[in-house]
């Protein structure tokens, strides 16, 4: 009786230790593949194999163990992953994380600048070892011997695939970020100059070589391709506020930043991020395609 019952306590005690990492392992995995269903699917797999350990007790750093293994399982599904998005229909944009006011930080993977839609479309352009390189060292600080271990390459060769990466990076993100406040005004002043067909508002409010990009993966009307320069983004946009007819725009936080989410009459929901620099929106990332909006909360 005692040996079953330290058995069991012994288990219980592992399950605890493994939710209090599940956040930070959600926003590993998440970061790294740009799907919240891959990502809970590497970390539900990184628990069978922990609890299918012969002695877990072998295990003298479990947030180091359970990252690697983590970060092994989320590298194979990116790449397994770059196939099946080579032949999407249309553009591929990660899977929004649209967050409400009542999201437990328990649940959720956490949302901040490390997470944001145009990191994540940048991260997009990287092979699979540059961006688990620059995920694993530049946003969750783990040394290079680590990750070595994890794309299966020298520390000198992924303190270079870091390198690379973290360049290309610092060429997509803005150069002069705006502050909370900022961006929500920016978004507000959008929304309401697409509810009121006011083309020089919205124009007043898009950076001049603006990027438009909309995913509906094939499965609902959405934009053919990617589209640039304010004075046809802009046109576009409104178009679309016309044929949805009355919509339903709520302000939320997508991606930890302020961003949108409008029902259109017919049930049609999109998700809209956006990312400003300079005091003007530099590019808009709608999805519409309904698999990566299944998780949307309910806001109310």
């Amino acid at each position: 009786m005692g040996t079953e019952r330290g058995v069991r306590d012994a288990g219980e005690l592992l399950a605890r230790s493994f939710e209090a990492h599940r956040p930070r392992l959600l926003r590993v995995a998440y970061t790294m593949t740009g799907s919240l269903a891959e990502a809970e699917d590497c970390v539900q797999e990184a628990w069978l194999r922990l609890r299918g350990l012969d002695d877990p007790a072998v295990v003298r750093d479990l947030a180091a163990w359970l990252t690697t293994t983590v970060s092994r399982l989320a590298l194979d599904a990116l790449t397994s992953a770059r196939a099946r998005r080579e032949q999407y229909v249309g553009t591929w944009l990660p899977e929004p994380l649209v967050e409400t006011r009542s999201s437990d930080p328990a649940d959720r993977v956490t949302l901040d600048e490390s997470v944001s839609m145009a990191l994540l479309v940048v991260l997009e352009r990287l092979s699979p070892a540059e961006r688990t390189a620059f995920v694993l060292h530049d946003v969750f600080g783990l040394p290079f011997p680590e990750i070595a271990e994890v794309v299966g390459r020298s520390p000198a060769a992924v303190r270079q695939l870091a390198s690379r990466a973290r360049r290309h990076v610092e060429d997509g993100r803005p150069r002069t970020p705006a502050t909370e406040a900022e961006q929500r005004n920016l978004v507000e002043a959008f929304a309401a100059a697409c509810q009121n067909g006011d083309l020089p508002g919205l124009i007043a409010v898009l950076d001049p070589d603006v990027v438009l990009r909309g995913d509906g993966g094939g499965k609902v009307i959405t934009l053919r391709h990617v589209e640039r320069v304010a004075a046809r983004v802009a046109p576009i946009m409104l178009a679309q506020a016309r044929r949805a007819g009355p919509m339903d725009i709520v302000p939320t936080r997508v991606n930890g930043a302020p961003g949108l989410v409008i029902r259109d009459t017919e049930g049609g929901v999109s998700v809209m991020a956006f990312t400003v620099d300079a005091g003007l929106i530099t590019a808009i990332d709608f999805v519409r395609n309904p698999d990566k909006l299944a998780r949307l909360p309910d806001l109310g």
